[in-house]
């Protein structure tokens, strides 16, 4: 076989992506909080970005046109002269307007040391640990026991490691941790739910065996909702049993979830849908968005090139390019987001009068042909988006999902399916609570659903409900 070298020449089409078209189409996914972390990276980084403020006319005049008036009036000896002014005498008088404090009390103010964080488990334990013990060992293996608590409150080691941490025998770290059992919240400290539960009925006024019974031998009948193999098993009145499992049902599982140190996330829409006059009008949220313009100090330099050196020129009109190729780019990301929105009302404009039981399956495909962009675009705009609805707020994400096949040839959406399980298990009878096939066949019959049991099963996952078997109460 003969191996030969020659040349040929073919023409081909391909996109090349340039960093200026990199930077455009991450604009596009950026949420609300890195879009405002990106404003800011531009205007530190390009000295020909400003950001337009409110009330402020924009003037093209160079800074140094306006330098010999912002030069201090040292020299004149005019009414007007800040030469003449007795400064400290000015400030003297002042003084009966300002608190009576040292000035060295105000130079040793820190304001830091106002600042303040929520308490932990960990410090509200500590704290009751050195205000009711006093032997320097008990001291240090109850800091130990406490350092290894979860966020629920829960022991995470055992006791034989605690011991060899500590390098102290076993029964003085059990000692420690019956000394951290008895601080409040009452639980803490234990090492599984049972002696979590346990602990509480301990510190309880009265004494209920029978509670402790269950807590002891039946917490897997309990998770059933076997109350009456539960009554038979002790031998007392299947009323006596549900007492006790009321009283259980009200103790705490997770004493040190109150000192969690989540803190609740706040959402600001991107985009408004609102209704005026019968319309479903589409607005973008730009409050708190700084808006850019190209500084006019750095135009005038262009406009000027013969004046300008070559690499002070050549520097500028880099930096010119890139500042309105980045406020083009973010005008693109609005106009998209608002295309967007805007097939979306037309897609969901029942849901958007009536509420999740209009909604309708949509894909990124039909959006993305209703506004002729791509689909990757659309998946890129709708991530980490959120818009505030008459029904409420939700992520952009939220109304793309598959339909389910239905009987009267429609396809019925997937989340309005999801909370038709939900209602069903809301309003069952808790006696005879409805197993997934029940619920399967009620979707058909009724609805006109047509869906697996595994389906139903994967819904009630997610909507984080247990099985029949566990929700049925005797």
């Amino acid at each position: 076989m003969a191996f030969e070298a020659k040349l040929s020449l073919r023409q081909t089409q391909k996109m090349v992506m340039t960093p200026m078209l990199q930077e455009a189409i991450s604009l596009l996914q950026l949420s609300r909080l890195e879009m405002l972390q990106a404003l800011h990276q531009q205007l530190e980084e390009n000295p020909v970005l400003e950001e337009v403020v409110e009330g402020i006319e924009e003037s093209d005049d160079m800074p140094e046109a306006n330098a010999a008036s912002e030069e201090p009036a040292t020299e004149s000896n005019g009414e007007g002269s800040t030469s003449d002014i007795d400064w400290e005498s000015y400030l003297q008088d002042a003084s009966d307007y300002r608190p009576s404090i040292a000035r060295e009390e105000i130079e040793r103010f820190d304001s830091e040391s106002l600042l303040t964080r929520p308490g932990s488990l960990q410090d509200y334990l500590l704290f009751q640990l050195h205000l009711t013990v006093k032997d320097p060992e008990l001291l240090r293996l109850g800091g130990l026991i406490i350092g290894d608590l979860d966020d629920n409150g829960y022991l995470r080691s055992g006791l034989d490691e605690l011991a060899s941490l500590a390098v102290a025998t076993p029964e003085s770290v059990v000692a420690a941790l019956r000394c951290i059992q008895g601080f409040d919240p009452t639980g803490v400290g234990a090492r599984d739910l049972q002696e979590c539960l346990l602990i509480q009925l301990g510190a309880k006024p009265e004494r209920h065996e029978v509670a402790e019974a269950i807590v002891n031998n039946h917490l897997h009948e309990l998770e059933r909702r076997q109350l009456g193999k539960i009554a038979d098993a002790l031998g007392v009145p299947l009323k006596t049993a549900q007492e006790a499992v009321t009283l259980i049902a009200s103790l705490e599982p997770k004493p040190g979830k109150t000192f969690s140190g989540e803190e609740p996330r706040y959402i600001t829409p991107d985009v408004y849908i609102l209704k005026v006059d019968g319309r479903f009008l589409v607005s973008l949220n730009d409050e708190g968005l700084p808006r850019l313009r190209i500084s006019p100090y750095y135009r005038k330099i262009l406009s000027r090139r013969e004046a300008v050196p070559r690499e002070a020129r050549g520097y500028v009109e880099e930096r010119m390019r890139s500042a309105l190729w980045f406020v083009r780019s973010i005008e693109q990301r609005k106009r998209t987001l608002v295309k967007v929105s805007e097939s979306l009302v037309k897609a969901q404009r029942d849901f958007l009068d009536h509420g999740i039981s209009h909604l309708k399956p949509l894909t990124l495909r039909e959006v993305a042909d209703d506004i002729a962009m791509h689909e990757s675009t659309v998946s890129r705009v709708t991530t980490n988006k959120y818009v505030q609805t008459p029904q409420g707020l939700f992520e952009l994400k939220y109304f793309f999902h598959r339909g389910v096949p239905s009987t009267g040839g429609e396809t019925v959406s997937s989340l309005k399916v999801k909370d038709l399980v939900r209602r069903f298990l809301t309003a069952e009878d808790s006696h005879k609570p409805l197993s997934d096939q029940r619920i399967v066949e009620i979707l058909s019959k009724v609805h006109g659903v047509e869906i697996a049991r595994r389906t139903v099963a994967k819904y009630r996952g997610q909507l984080k409900i247990p099985s029949s078997n566990r929700r049925r109460q005797a």
